[in-house]
């Protein structure tokens, strides 16, 4: 199974772009018109508990509904294509960087395949996996590779197809989530944190010359923090939802001091200790001497209020809210999609835009 390098289809092919988590589904397509790179179609919806557990399919049939209804509904045009590239819980995948000796891409199979197998805790018959070439460095070639077991992957590929799809790549979300909110153009060496706060977790991302070099999660989540408001307030989990929205963490025009933030500052401040032990431990690796650029904040809390300001003063670094149309050629239009409401969307956005063609539009 190929995640990055192997095309298993021509991209001049339509085809869009689907976010499967344990809470919802994303879809994302866009297309060209004049040159320029247009949004077709997108959609979400919720995924009820239990349907997806610690990255396995639980309930195919009802995921399938799910999906199908996500589709069917997308607009503001229909999706015209059923080539889909989804989306691999990071749960479930093993990313390593790994060095061998100076050889030929083509030759490297052999090695990778012993490297990657004595990194995982499965099988390697067990597994599906694949490989990218970085960066030579004292004589060695840097190799980032990654691997997912194949009940995963085989699972997905089915409620896929039973939803009359045409699977034509698998892809990490780190992968997806960089492509959309790192720049193209970024210099060699520039290195970015994307903190991305899901509905049940919060997952960091290290990018070093546009690859994720490490990834990990905690159970910081947007779930979380309405839990935390509903259960001290003593209202129900909607009503804090409404709260936390409303109010966020900012101070009032009268700069006192909000009581929400009151309630979830010890979430926030264990948040900020994570997100500077997640730098500290990316500088114990080899080759890890460039200091973080930015901290890209993304995912269903991101746009809490007050959120950046709170971040940006709590970290010694430059805090920045994730703009997933950074690699757009836009020319003078507006994307019909907010940026705080398309932050939700950046890993559906990055895996819609794996090739930046997206066929002629129709």
């Amino acid at each position: 199974m190929a995640f990055w390098n192997k095309k298993i289809i021509s991209f001049e092919d339509k085809y869009f772009g689907l976010d499967l988590g344990e809470s919802s589904v994303k879809v994302f397509q866009l297309e060209k018109k004049g040159g320029l790179d247009m949004i077709r179609s997108f959609n979400s919806r919720e995924i009820k508990t239990g349907y997806i557990e610690n990255g396995r399919i639980i309930e195919p049939e009802k995921l399938g509904r799910i999906i199908r209804e996500t589709i069917s509904a997308a607009g503001p045009k229909r999706i015209n294509a059923k080539n889909v590239i989804c989306s691999i819980p990071e749960s479930k995948v093993f990313l390593r960087t790994i060095s061998i000796p100076n050889i030929k891409e083509d030759e490297a199979a052999e090695a990778v395949k012993w490297e990657i197998e004595a990194g995982i805790p499965l099988e390697i018959d067990k597994v599906y996996f694949d490989w990218q070439f970085l960066d030579q460095a004292d004589g060695k070639q840097n190799v980032i590779t990654v691997a997912v077991s194949k009940e995963v992957v085989d699972d997905l590929v089915a409620v896929l197809e039973s939803c009359d799809l045409a699977v034509c790549g698998l892809e990490m979300e780190s992968i997806s989530t960089t492509r959309s909110l790192v720049p193209r153009s970024s210099e060699k060496g520039k290195v970015y944190l994307v903190v991305d706060i899901g509905a049940l977790k919060t997952s960091f991302i290290i990018i070093q010359d546009g690859v994720p070099c490490f990834t990990s999660s905690i159970p910081f989540s947007a779930h979380g923090i309405t839990d935390l408001i509903a259960s001290q307030m003593g209202v129900d989990y909607q009503s804090a939802e409404k709260i936390k929205l409303s109010q966020g963490i900012e101070h009032n025009a009268e700069g006192k001091n909000n009581p929400i933030l009151g309630l979830v500052r010890p979430l926030l401040e264990n948040l900020s200790v994570e997100i500077e032990k997640t730098i500290d431990f990316y500088h114990t690796f080899p080759n890890s001497d460039s200091q973080i650029e930015k901290v890209i904040i993304s995912g269903a809390s991101a746009n809490l209020k007050g959120l950046i300001p709170y971040l940006a003063t709590n970290l010694s670094y430059e805090v920045v809210l994730g703009n997933p149309w950074i690699n757009f050629n836009l020319g003078k239009n507006l994307p019909i999609i907010s940026r705080s409401d398309s932050i939700s969307y950046a890993t559906a956005i990055g895996l819609a835009m794996r090739e930046m063609k997206y066929g002629d539009k129709t």
